[in-house]
């Protein structure tokens, strides 16, 4: 059976059609591609903000310190790279669909 007859014999709305119903409406922009989207920008500008605060605080504190903040940094990078992947995977699903 193909999934078009499971399913009624219906199929997603694509392009403009998506604005003739209201439940399809809701499909416009995926809600997890906008959430990844602005996470990534959030944990950007922290992760630059922390690369600024290790930089400053180079001198004046323990070494310890200063590298528990350098890690930091690199994590939150890391995050920031995932966040971004996870997005763009997620943009182009939305975009498939």
């Amino acid at each position: 059976m193909a999934p078009a007859a499971a399913s009624g014999g219906s199929t997603l709305p694509r392009g403009f059609s998506v604005f003739t119903t209201f439940p399809d409406l809701l499909f416009i922009f995926e809600f997890d591609a906008a959430y990844h989207c602005t996470a990534a920008l959030f944990y950007l500008s922290a992760s630059v903000l922390e690369a600024l605060a290790a930089i400053s605080m180079r001198n004046g504190y323990t070494y310890k310190q200063y590298h528990e903040n350098i890690s930091a940094v690199v994590f939150s990078y890391v995050v920031t790279l995932l966040y971004v992947v996870h997005a763009v995977f997620a943009l182009i699903r939305w975009k498939s669909s």
